[in-house]
C-alpha cells in the first residue's frame, strides 16, 4: 500500500509498505478521514519540537475497524482513537496523566502516523464513534487538544479569556471555554479568521494586534480588569512573550501552542499578579468524551471549519499551499 512520508522538511512522498499485521491488543483500522493539523504543518517546514525525519504524518483521523479484540469494539464500526500512546508505568501515567506520559509515542510525531489506508493501534485507545460522521470523527482529537486547555485553564462562568490564536486548536479552545460560561475574546493577525470566530462561533470581542492596541482594547472589554485566563493557541514565540502583559491580577496563562525556544518575562511583573503558568498537552479521553457528547447535543459544529478537501492520492500537490494563510485556510481534510 501507498504511504505518505515527510522525508524531510518541505518534502513529501508517496512510499510502498507493506500492509500492518496485528498482534493480541491491537486493532486494525481503515483509514477514512486525516485532518491536517499545526503539528503536520510544523513538521513540514522543519519547525515541530519532538519530531525526527522520516515520518509518516497524521495523528487526526476517522477509521473503520478492520479486526479488534478490543471489548464492546466490533468489524465495520466507525471509530477514532486517541493517539497518544502512553507506557502506563510512569509517574505521570500513575497520576493518571497519560497525556504526558515519560515515554509517550505520540502517532505522527514519535513514530508513524495514518497517511495510509491502514493503521494498527493499540486496542485500549479506541474511542467510540457514537453515530458520528467521519468528518466529525477526524476533528475529536484537535477539539480535545482545547477541552484539555481549557480544563487546564480551570475557566469559570463568567470570565474573561483571551484566546490567542484562531486556527483549528484555538477554535476548538474557545469552543470549549464558551461552553464553560466565559466571555470569550480572540485574539489572531487574519481578519478572515477572526471573521469566522464572530460569524460562526459566535465570538462578540475579536483583536487584531497588527491593526489595534491591544492593551487598550482589553481595558475597554474586560472594564479594565483584564482578562483572568489568557490561552495560547498559536505557538508563535513573540505572541507567547508579549501575552504575559495582558494577564489579570490572580490570572492564568496556559500554553497549549508549542516552540522551539526559550519564553522569557518580566519577573516583577508576573509575580505582583500572582499569576499561574502552565502548559497543557495532548489530551485524555474523559476530553474526548467531553467533545463527543458535545457534538452529539449540537453544542458544538466543527465541520465548519473544514475550508478545503483533498484525496489521499492528491495531497502531496496541495500541502505545501496549506501554509499559506493567503488561502483561507482553517482545516484542510483528507479522504482515504
Amino acid at each position: 500500500m501507498k504511504a505518505l512520508i515527510c522525508t524531510k522538511p518541505f518534502q513529501l512522498d508517496y512510499i510502498d509498505i507493506p500492509e500492518p499485521t496485528i498482534a493480541p491488543n491491537e486493532t486494525l483500522l481503515k483509514i477514512e478521514r486525516i485532518g491536517v493539523c499545526g503539528t503536520d504543518l510544523h513538521a513540514y517546514e522543519g519547525t515541530q519540537p519532538f519530531f525526527n525525519y522520516p515520518r509518516i504524518l497524521g495523528h487526526e483521523l476517522a477509521a473503520t475497524i478492520v479486526q479488534t479484540d478490543a471489548a464492546g469494539f466490533h468489524a465495520g464500526e466507525a471509530v477514532t482513537f486517541i493517539p497518544y500512546f502512553n507506557c502506563g508505568q510512569c509517574i505521570a501515567c500513575k497520576m493518571n496523566k497519560p497525556n504526558c506520559c515519560t515515554q509517550i509515542n505520540v502517532c505522527g510525531v514519535h513514530i508513524d502516523g495514518g497517511m495510509r489506508p491502514y493503521l494498527k493501534v493499540p486496542s485500549n485507545s479506541l474511542v467510540h464513534g457514537n453515530g458520528l460522521g467521519f468528518d466529525e470523527l477526524a476533528l475529536v482529537e484537535p477539539l480535545s487538544i482545547g477541552a484539555h486547555g481549557v480544563k487546564r485553564a480551570g475557566v469559570m462562568p463568567g470570565e474573561f479569556v483571551l484566546v490567542i490564536g484562531a486556527g483549528p486548536i484555538g477554535l476548538g479552545t474557545m469552543e470549549f471555554a464558551r461552553i464553560a460560561g466565559a466571555n470569550v475574546i480572540t485574539m489572531d493577525i487574519n481578519d478572515t479568521r477572526l471573521t469566522f470566530c464572530k460569524n460562526n462561533l459566535g465570538v462578540k470581542a475579536t483583536i487584531n494586534p497588527t491593526t489595534e492596541n491591544v492593551l487598550e482594547q482589553l481595558q475597554v472589554i474586560t472594564n479594565n480588569d483584564m482578562p483572568t485566563v489568557i490561552i495560547d493557541a498559536t505557538g508563535n514565540l513573540p505572541a507567547i512573550n508579549n501575552a504575559f502583559q495582558y494577564l489579570a491580577h490572580g490570572g492564568r496563562y496556559v500554553l497549549v501552542g508549542l516552540q522551539r525556544g526559550d519564553i522569557s518575562f518580566n519577573h516583577p511583573e508576573f509575580h505582583k499578579r500572582e499569576s499561574t503558568l502552565m502548559s497543557s498537552r495532548n489530551a485524555t479521553r474523559p476530553d474526548f468524551e467531553l467533545v463527543i457528547q458535545s457534538m452529539k447535543n449540537k453544542l458544538i459544529n466543527p465541520t465548519t471549519y473544514i475550508t478545503h478537501r483533498t484525496k489521499f492520492e492528491d495531497v502531496k500537490d496541495h500541502f505545501s499551499s496549506w501554509l499559506n494563510p493567503s488561502t483561507g485556510v482553517i482545516k484542510a481534510m483528507i479522504t482515504v
